[in-house]
């Protein structure tokens, strides 16, 4: 049977493909824009047909129907990392959350250690060849169509075909819909003073040739917008934006001396612009890959010169960054941070940054702490911590010891709190 034959048998709408779910089975979804929104409208509709389902995914973008707490027996969420439309299901209690790194996801989707029943996906069109490319998010989503009972797709034009481990052949899919709604668009995150004041710092150290990993967030977009003097930047990532798309415009990243998958960037999903959309169409530069590919702290280590740049809420005298919890209240999740913390710091030249404001609450709360706050989940331990940078200077703490630590975080503090921090220093015996 022929390729288009296949795809012809399959097709069918969104309402007729969810009826694949049956009771009790968990749902793997990508992340972010990578999720079908067809399809999971379908399933919220239809939610109250269903008993014991579960959704499992890395940062919705919609608050879908089936985010219901009264619903919750019949379609429920558990979150890999939560976003605005899980985190209030989360700090309520009726959303569950799974603790992993990310480059470890599919480890545990192929251990068994996580379910994967159905995966929803959204996929480019099939090409001549019976392909299709996730190229919006590879992330867990391979592991999970190596497992699952059924692959369903929701197919779309505007979704890129991207090279790269993203491909899924139409004999491996068990049905499909199609939409041709566009891709929801990501904007740039604010970016204030205080923002561009870190950015500073952190760009001056990043030298012509290093190779990037740029989190989501506000300051790592900062630093983005001041290496526009830079050459010859590389791209090892998790995330591919439109920050990213800028500097490979403006002739920046290149790629030409990056030692691991030379002239290539890597990523594991895309969040942005309909611009950046269709910039990683067939981009014979750009590659998009599973998460415990470009993750992997031993093989992104394998880079010279990675430069991490990620963002926490808390960090306290020890080094200890809590990123993703306001105390015991979850808020986002591990995510990727912790991964290439560690393969910065396995890099031959890399630099790990974690980057914060100073403080929080309109200057009212200090976010260098002498300890976390009770319950506060670590994301970065003290034995990974590189740079902290904040917007009154950098604070360098590998190979320092406690004290050393101390002293080097409360003189990046904000000038208001550094009395009190010394005291409670003092006090812990560190000053």
């Amino acid at each position: 049977m022929s390729v288009q034959s296949l795809y012809q048998q399959k097709r069918m709408s969104a309402s007729d493909a969810i009826r694949v779910v049956r009771n009790g089975d968990t749902i793997v979804v990508p992340t972010a824009v990578g999720e079908p929104p067809a399809l999971l409208t379908a399933l919220s509709e239809a939610r109250r047909d269903f008993r014991g389902v579960q959704v499992s995914q890395i940062l919705p973008v919609r608050k879908y129907a089936y985010f219901d707490p009264e619903t919750a027996e019949h379609v429920r969420h558990t979150a890999y990392f939560f976003s605005g439309a899980s985190r209030p299901g989360g700090q309520d209690g009726w959303i569950d959350f799974v603790p992993a790194y990310f480059s470890e996801l599919p480890a545990l989707l192929n251990r068994n250690l996580l379910p994967a029943d159905v995966v929803f996906t959204m996929a480019s069109p099939m090409d001549e060849h019976g392909f299709f490319s996730l190229s919006l998010a590879a992330d867990y989503t391979m592991a999970a169509i190596e497992r699952a009972r059924v692959v369903v797709l929701e197919v779309n034009p505007n979704v890129p075909f991207a090279n790269g481990d993203c491909h899924i052949h139409i004999s491996q899919v068990g049905a499909l819909c199609e939409s041709e709604d566009p891709i929801l668009e990501v904007g740039l995150p604010k970016i204030g003073p205080v923002q561009e004041a870190i950015g500073k710092y952190v760009a001056e150290m990043i030298p012509n040739g290093a190779t990037l990993q740029i989190g989501y967030g506000g300051i790592p977009d900062a630093v983005v917008m001041q290496l526009t003097d830079k050459h010859d930047l590389g791209i090892h990532t998790e995330m591919v934006g439109d920050g990213i798309m800028t500097l490979v415009e403006a002739g920046v990243v290149t790629n030409r001396k990056k030692n691991y998958h030379h002239g290539k960037m890597l990523a594991t999903f895309a969040l942005g612009s309909k611009k950046l959309y269709q910039f990683m169409n067939r981009n014979p530069a750009l590659e998009m890959h599973p998460v415990d590919f470009t993750n992997d702290p031993f093989l992104a280590g394998q880079n010279d010169n990675l430069h991490a740049i990620n963002a926490t809420m808390q960090i306290d005298f020890l080094g200890q960054c809590g990123s993703e919890s306001l105390g015991f209240a979850p808020y986002s999740g591990t995510g990727g941070q912790a991964d290439f913390v560690r393969a910065a710091n396995r890099s031959n030249g890399g630099k790990a940054f974690i980057v914060l404001p100073s403080t929080a609450k309109n200057d009212t709360i200090s976010r260098i702490v002498p300890t976390l706050a009770a319950g506060t989940h670590v994301s970065t331990s003290k034995n990974d911590i590189n740079y902290v940078v904040t917007e009154f200077g950098v604070a360098q703490l590998r190979g320092k010891t406690a004290k050393q630590r101390c002293e080097a975080l409360i003189a990046i503090a904000h000038p208001d709190f550094r009395g009190e921090l010394r005291e409670a220093a003092k006090k812990m015996k560190l000053l």
